[in-house]
């Protein structure tokens, strides 16, 4: 991301695979904004290096916020926040409320089991089948930030909720 003059929006800690990246793209000279709850960010878990760490009231605001900020999204592997993170902007995708490239790296095969529900839903009717390409999913992250930077938001989708109301 770094040599692509990608900056870093994320979750603002300074733990795991997330504050080891933010950590490398600070090196890199790059902008890494960090939004954190204030609940987490007083168990000393913000990283306070950063060129801008935001701290918000709730889990609900960081993640407006980070949709605001952001450009796309990419999913690494990760927990249970990851998954709710990365289905949410799924979903605020499917509804129309934003139209950016959501990545997902499925590294060593992380994501396949989530990939192979999504599929089930879709053959069994409960996701239509054009919402699968509103991801782009690569184990590698360089193909995978190609892809993203090429994408293009699915056009012409019904919206589930507009045929709701008709």
């Amino acid at each position: 991301m770094a040599s692509r003059g990608i900056d870093l929006v994320y979750g603002g800690g300074r733990v795991g695979l997330m504050g080891i990246i933010a950590d490398e793209m600070l090196r890199c000279g790059r902008d890494v904004i960090g939004i954190i709850p204030q609940a987490i960010a007083t168990r000393e878990v913000a990283h306070q290096e950063l060129t801008d760490l935001r701290i918000v009231r709730s889990m609900h605001e960081r993640k407006s916020l980070m949709t605001e900020l952001s450009d796309g999204f990419i999913a690494l592997p990760g927990g249970f926040g990851t998954f709710e993170e990365l289905f949410e902007v799924i979903t605020w995708s499917q509804l129309g409320i934003h139209s950016k490239p959501i990545g997902i790296l499925n590294s060593e095969g992380y994501y396949d089991p989530i990939l192979e529900m999504i599929d089930r839903g879709i053959d069994e009717e409960f996701i239509r089948p054009q919402y699968r390409d509103l991801t782009v999913v690569s184990d590698d992250p360089v193909d995978l930030l190609d892809r993203m930077e090429t994408f293009q938001a699915v056009e012409g989708l019904t919206k589930w909720i507009d045929l709701v109301k008709s």
